[in-house]
């Protein structure tokens, strides 16, 4: 057997393919969860900024209306997007052809960015934990006495929660 006439082969080697599936594995372990903390970045600060701007314009209409909030006293979510989302009377009622005031929320309620809901669960009383726990599918939760809103997040979430209990306009 002669030395010269030994054929060689082209490609990679076992060694070096798990070498590369090595370095790739540790680059994805580095870089993946800060794509992850920005996702969860980025869905509080949504929650928070809606929060906020539901919560001024809530304390807008109450200002424009002699101190009386939407759906005041009921427990009617459809009155409270109504007179957030339509023009309005000085008494509160939604006229989109004669209404003087509003709207407050243009097209729709903003979504909660944990569960993209619109929908606010309204109560005429003060809201209880069990409205803005995360459960019942709605985004928002909205007291027809006091005017607090809160976001629907889980507990668990806890600071968006904290957030969001320090920044009530009312």
């Amino acid at each position: 057997m002669k030395l010269g006439n030994r054929s060689r082969r082209t490609g990679f080697t076992l060694v070096e393919v798990l070498i590369v599936v090595v370095i790739l594995g540790i680059l994805a372990a580095t870089v993946l969860p800060q794509f992850s903390q920005a996702s969860k970045d980025a869905k509080e600060s949504a929650v928070v900024q809606n929060l906020q701007m539901i919560r001024h314009q809530v304390s807008l209409f109450k200002f424009q209306h002699d101190g009386k909030l939407p759906a005041e006293g009921t427990a009617d979510a459809v009155a409270f997007v109504n007179q957030m989302t339509q023009k309005t009377t000085l008494a509160g009622v939604p006229d989109p052809a004669n209404g003087n005031l509003g709207p407050y929320v243009i097209g729709q309620l903003p979504p909660n960015a944990y569960n993209n809901s619109r929908t606010v669960a309204v109560t005429n009383g003060v809201l209880t934990s069990t409205s803005y726990d995360g459960s019942g599918g709605h985004g928002w939760a909205y007291s027809s006495t006091t005017g607090e809103v809160r976001a629907n997040i889980d507990p668990a979430i806890k600071s968006v929660v904290e957030v969001t209990k320090s920044v009530n306009d009312f």
